[in-house]
């Protein structure tokens, strides 16, 4: 499930690290976390969606390397995204 375009739009401008940051790390941690959660929603009532659901794990994959990046990075921003987005670890 693609993000609307004024979400995306807003999305970036909540995480951005300065004016036009698309780029950095929280920006595209905040993204794949929207189109993670709306997947989980289609897959409430599409369970035989295999295809998919190995998009999905892609996408978790992809985050969880970007997540280990900026924790490698600096800890703090790491620390911060993960408390404003809700996740674990």
């Amino acid at each position: 499930m693609t993000v609307a375009a004024a979400r995306k739009t807003e999305i970036i401008k909540d995480n951005a690290q300065a004016e036009g940051d698309t780029g950095s790390p929280e920006v595209q941690v905040a993204i794949l976390t929207e189109r993670i959660v709306n997947l989980t929603e289609h897959f409430k009532t599409h369970k035989k969606d295999n295809h998919s659901r190995r998009g999905l794990l892609m996408m978790v994959n992809k985050r969880r390397s970007l997540l280990d990046y900026l924790k490698k990075i600096d800890v703090a921003r790491y620390t911060a995204l993960i408390t404003k987005l809700g996740l674990r670890k």
